[in-house]
């Protein structure tokens, strides 16, 4: 029965008509893949989690559960299902998990999936959750020809006509085809949509009108997260050269994880840096003092401080 209401072909017809479309995505997921690939592995790893959080949060956003995400990095969202949402969107985004394996994607157990929350319930379990993949599979199978980019907004369709999550639950098939849409990426684990996601994760129409909107998500999203990641190398290089008389990599690794992190505190920087704490919070000080960091909480305990300028 999916199977019929799945077209194929329509998909396939959509992407021959939006050639240039799919070039000028292709090209602007080109530029962000070669920036990040230029990135020494611990930079692009910080690249790749900063992009990750930004997807996170409009996911969680467009799912009706917002969260900022430096209440995700923080892990101090008071939305618990939204936090545990964030954290498996997170580690998915980042690289975890395989996208052939759907159980294994969605962390689900074959035995059951007691304990999640009400919308992952409703998803099928046992056998019937191993048929409904099976089916999903045959779908996406069904596009040969359709590229990773182009073919997202068609898996999010069979997604939904196979059930593999419920209906409110897109983050979910959201992050499968992020990361799918980076098959063939050097360096990029997804391809984020961020902001520009939410018209697209769920929508309706014709293919065609689906894959324009879609390949235009994917042109702004990652043209911004480009963007990004050049801000905040420009950051880097300024905090960098103000803290050169400095003696010691102490000032380049605190300004690494601050760079990396939309949210730390001096606890977080001591572990993550290899520093002591008195020379992290003495050296998020003089950063302050120079106007490229800023302690958001205001107070004089359990202080976060994220990069500024």
């Amino acid at each position: 029965m999916t199977g019929m209401l799945f077209d194929a072909d329509g998909w396939r017809a959509a992407q021959a008509a939006l050639a240039v479309d799919l070039a000028a995505a292709a090209q602007a997921l080109g530029r962000l893949d070669q920036v990040v690939a230029e990135m020494v592995p611990a930079d692009r790893a910080g690249a790749i989690l900063r992009l990750a959080l930004i997807e996170t949060e409009a996911m969680l956003w467009a799912q009706g559960r917002p969260l900022r995400r430096e209440e995700i990095e923080a892990r101090a969202g008071a939305d618990l299902e939204a936090m545990r949402i964030a954290r498996w969107g997170l580690r998915r985004l980042e690289g975890q998990g395989d996208p052939a394996d759907l159980r294994g994607f969605l962390a689900l157990y074959r035995t059951g999936i007691g304990g999640l929350g009400e919308p992952l319930a409703a998803r099928p379990t046992g056998d019937d959750f191993d048929a409904a993949s099976g089916d999903f599979r045959v779908l996406i199978a069904r596009l040969e020809g359709v590229i990773p980019i182009a073919r997202a907004p068609a898996a999010r369709s069979a997604w939904r006509l196979c059930g593999i999550s419920a209906p409110e639950a897109l983050s979910e098939s959201a992050c499968w085809t992020a990361r799918d849409m980076a098959t063939g990426c050097e360096a990029l684990s997804f391809v984020p949509l961020g902001r520009h996601g939410r018209g697209v994760w769920i929508d309706g129409g014709p293919p065609g009108d689906r894959l324009r909107r879609h390949l235009s998500a994917v042109i702004h999203g990652t043209t911004e997260a480009r963007q990004e990641l050049a801000r905040l190398a420009d950051w880097r290089a300024r905090a960098m050269l103000a803290t050169a008389r400095i003696k010691g990599d102490n000032p380049a690794r605190v300004i690494a994880e601050l760079a990396a992190h939309p949210l730390l505190s001096a606890a977080m920087i001591e572990a993550r840096a290899g520093i002591s704490r008195d020379t992290a919070e003495r050296l998020l000080a003089r950063l302050r003092d120079l106007g490229l960091a800023r302690e958001v909480t205001g107070g004089r305990r359990f202080r976060l401080w994220a990069a500024a300028g």
